[in-house]
Formats: C-alpha cells, structure tokens, sequence
C-alpha cells in the first residue's frame, strides 16, 4: 500500500488543527436567565482564610471551556434548553456523527455534552452556537446548587448504606451483630414491601447538595471556590446553578 509522504501529513494535520479555534480566546457569554447554569471539574480541596482570620474548607471547581454546541427553541424542539461540551476530544477518538453534529461549533467533540433547560418564557439572548460560557452569572457570597455523580460503593450492607443500628452485641448475640433484625409480618401480608430499606448498590447516583455558598470566582484562571465538599470524585464533572431555595 501506498504511504503518504511525512509532508503531507503533517500539512494535513496543520490545517486540521488550524481550523479550530483556540477555546481559551473564545467569546464568552453568560447565563444570567433563570437559574443560570455552568459545568467544572471538581479540582480538590484545599482552605482559605476570611479577613477576620478564620479557616475556611473549600472545594475547587475548575470551569474548563464550556463550548455551546446546540440551541434548542420553543419552535423548533418544544422546550428551550442550551446543550453545552465539556473536555474536548481528539478527532481520531470521536465518531462521525458526533464530528457532524460539532462541526457547527467549530469543535471536534467532547467528551460530556449536558443540556441546560430554561423556562419558556426566558430570553436567551446572546447565547449562540460556538460561544464559551461564563461564570459572571454568580459572584462570591451567592449560594448555589452542585449536582454530581456520587462515588460508587458497590454492594453495601444496611449499616453502612443507611447507618443501622445492627444486632446486640452482648454475650449469645452470635452472628447477627451487623444484620438488619426484622423486614416485615408473618402470614399478613407475608411479603416485604417494596422500598425497604436493605443491603445493595450504594452510591454512583445523581446527588445534589443544595444552598452551597461560593466563597470566590476567580474568572482569571478560570476556577470557584465553593464551602464544603462536593459529591463525587477528584476530576468529577459538576454542574453549578443558582440555588432553588432561599438562602439564608
């Protein structure tokens, strides 16, 4: 078989690479309507210090290049929503469809898209295919909401998955120190009933911890500090929208 000179590859390879715009000098945009909305990876924890001296535990959030890949419309897709990509992919590693589909935002794929729904009635003006998504839309102080993928456990007892107190542990209390006791009647009804609560899966689900505050947004290098842990871990992705409830 015929190979390619090593000249016209690497030209090849050039003008690949030179027809993607370089993410970082991208326009920016935020989603100030309704809750907002923004993807980050979870970095770590570390502490930081208020200005009356105190230790503060935080979780470091970094916001890498959330690509707009796809506006959906009232019109068009019954709902208004703004898909966004997260991670960009080689293009040997991504198949043709999703090269097809990216092609509009000047990308050539991503390994997390998510879809960020809004109201009907909410303008999203200035959110256009190919644009980058800012954190503007929150400030330090702000509360918001972090959903994440918990850690997976696996198959886990009752005390560790629901923190049961277990058997007795006094003298003849042979092997039932760690079993669930009782899970339900006799002859009536002579079933358990559904959802109760006994050993399985535990973790690896859609967890959100609610009214988290951002202690900083450092829009320079692209990173939120938020108070308390994050569910999932290092290298997560979390997504990060206005708080549901009132805070405070």
């Amino acid at each position: 078989m015929e190979q390619k000179p090593e000249a016209q590859v690497e030209s090849g390879e050039s003008a690949t690479t030179s027809t993607q715009k370089d993410l970082a000098s991208r326009e920016r945009v935020a989603l100030a309507q309704g809750r907002g909305g923004i993807l980050g990876i979870k970095a770590g924890m570390t502490q930081v210090y208020s200005d009356n001296g105190d230790s503060i535990a935080v979780t470091v959030i970094d916001l890498k290049p959330n690509v707009v890949t796809q506006v959906k419309t009232l019109e068009k897709n019954g709902y208004q929503a703004v898909q966004v990509g997260i991670l960009e992919r080689k293009p040997k590693s991504v198949s043709k469809p999703e090269q097809g589909h990216a092609k509009t935002s000047e990308t050539t794929g991503f390994y997390h898209y998510q879809e960020l729904r809004f109201k009907k009635d909410a303008k999203l003006d200035g959110v256009a295919v190919g644009k980058v998504l800012s954190p503007d839309f929150i400030k330090a102080g702000d509360f918001v909401d972090l959903i994440a993928i918990s850690k997976g456990k696996g198959f886990q007892g009752g005390m560790k998955r629901f923190h049961m107190a277990g058997g007795y542990k006094s003298h003849g209390a042979s092997l039932s120190h760690r079993q669930l006791g009782s899970i339900g009647n006799r002859a009536d009804p002579a079933k358990c009933f559904k959802n109760k609560k006994m050993p399985g899966q535990m973790g690896n689900e859609r967890v959100t911890v609610q009214n988290v505050m951002v202690v900083r947004v450092d829009t320079e290098n692209q990173l939120m500090l938020v108070h308390g842990s994050v569910p999932g871990p290092r290298s997560g992705i979390v997504t990060i929208r206005r708080t549901v409830k009132n805070a405070g």
